[in-house]
């Protein structure tokens, strides 16, 4: 490609109010605002104040914002160009923006986690966000996925800032999604049920009971999933009675990784060492043999029963399995070059699952388990959006930017599901690339307001059927 004229004769002018740089934010804020998002923030925040005023409006203009790049309070200035005020009313100032933020106390994060969790069940009755789960598959529970992540920020202004797990400094957020067997397949992608913003030295379990016990109530009413079983997933960190027992008294089963201390080691030592016991698995290098119908792997399993909590009273002992997974450890030093140990010596990997053996076997529930890693790319993917920068240095404001973020990842994620083809599975900023962030003119008629996009736009059957779904067929051109 290259420029079909001499630089000299190409010039530029800002000087069009008639156009807008994201004009999908028409059908995504037209979504938004069918499923009573300005309402539930007029209805559910009573931030204190002039500063509080039209909350619902505030919230709309931040999610709006979020949907379409921004990743700091500056950057809502993008909601204010070319004819924007023709299509969106009300829009809000970055200034205003961030004083509205900054007002909010943790009484106030909280009441916008009801709004969250309320918009996001009011997504999913207008949009197939999340399917049913396939019946008498690994997928039969509705999988309910916990992780945290270190946000890492700059400077010393950042309240509750401090070096975590990881070593960097930041604050840590925890969040909740949830997936089906569609999601895993050829469904849609997972979904925000819950999060919260800690401060960044905090353990991963801190807060973990309270958080599992939302993001259940949310899964519970989201529209799909209210017959559902849920399974929540989770890694070591949050192998603990909070977690484990609010998710079983909550009616879900679990399925959290274990820390390799002595009673699991005693479980693992106990688990015969034959072929009976230990089943090989698809995993890296495997290889099917079609006669037999079984995996050729280094990588094998077995379980073996398992109370969880054995040391606790009576009350908060969980009865269930401990699947075990065991490769080769190629990292054992050889005498000598090129020899050979004489016996295999095995790394080993458990977790912990009170699943029972008629819904998933030893090899379904070590690959459901596996699965957890899904979270970890809507963490990756949340830094790479609205999460790039916790733009204020007043905890609870960085509390609600949070919040936010998750209600304009949901709010993407449910126009590109509308919006229908592969961009249901997409990222956001595939999915900002290709739906959100189109030029439009904006041209008006007989009061009736027109958006001119780009002849040839290669994503056009995408947005016009979103555009269709959310505002209604368009007028036709009688030529």
């Amino acid at each position: 490609m290259q420029l079909s004229h001499r630089p000299r004769s190409v010039s530029a002018r800002f000087d069009d109010p008639n156009l807008v740089s994201s004009g999908g934010l028409v059908p995504a804020m037209a979504l938004a605002e069918s499923v009573g998002l300005r309402e539930l923030g007029d209805q559910r925040l009573s931030v204190p104040t002039d500063k509080g005023a039209n909350a619902g409006l505030k919230v709309c203009s931040l999610v709006a914002g979020m949907v379409a790049g921004a990743d700091s309070i500056d950057d809502m200035a993008l909601l204010r160009h070319g004819g924007m005020r023709r299509v969106f009313g009300s829009v809000y100032a970055p200034s205003t923006l961030g004083s509205f933020l900054r007002t909010f106390t943790f009484g106030h994060v909280r009441q916008l986690d009801a709004v969250a969790s309320r918009f996001l069940a009011a997504l999913a009755d207008r949009a197939p966000l999340v399917g049913q789960p396939a019946r008498g598959t690994e997928g039969e529970h509705v999988l309910v996925d916990v992780d945290d992540t270190i946000i890492e920020v700059h400077g010393y202004a950042k309240q509750g800032a401090g070096f975590g797990y990881s070593g960097v400094r930041g604050l840590n957020a925890l969040l909740a999604t949830v997936t089906t067997s569609g999601a895993q397949g050829s469904g849609t992608a997972p979904v925000i049920v819950a999060q919260r913003l800690r401060k960044g030295s905090v353990g991963s379990p801190r807060g973990a009971k309270r958080l599992i016990t939302d993001a259940l109530k949310t899964v519970r009413g989201l529209h799909g999933l209210s017959s559902g079983k849920p399974l929540v997933r989770a890694d070591s960190a949050f192998y603990g009675c909070g977690l484990v027992l609010a998710a079983v008294r909550a009616g879900a089963e679990v399925s959290v990784t274990v820390r390799l201390d002595k009673r699991v080691k005693a479980a693992i030592a106990a688990i015969a060492d034959d072929a009976d016991a230990w089943t090989p698995i698809e995993y890296t290098d495997a290889i099917f043999d079609e006669q037999t119908g079984q995996w050729v792997s280094r990588a094998e399993v077995a379980e073996i029963p398992f109370t969880a909590f054995a040391s606790r009273r009576k009350a908060d002992r969980v009865p269930g399995r401990l699947v075990v997974r065991r490769i080769p450890d190629l990292n054992t030093k050889k005498k000598a070059a090129g020899q050979d140990t004489l016996f295999d010596i095995w790394r080993f990997h458990a977790f912990f699952t009170t699943t029972g053996t008629d819904a998933m076997d030893t090899v379904t529930a070590d690959k459901t388990h596996r699965g957890h890693a899904i979270i970890e790319q809507v963490n990756a993917d949340l830094k790479n959006s609205a999460l790039a920068h916790l733009p204020s240095g007043v905890f609870t404001a960085n509390a609600a930017w949070l919040v936010l973020a998750v209600m304009a990842f949901n709010l993407t994620r449910a126009a590109a599901t509308l919006a229908g083809g592969e961009l249901a599975r997409a990222t956001t900023a595939t999915i900002r690339r290709k739906l959100v962030n189109v030029a439009a003119r904006i041209a008006s008629s007989a009061r009736r307001i027109t958006l001119h996009l780009p002849l040839g736009w290669p994503w056009q059957p995408h947005w016009t059927t979103l555009f269709d779904r959310v505002c209604g067929p368009p007028a036709t051109a009688n030529s």
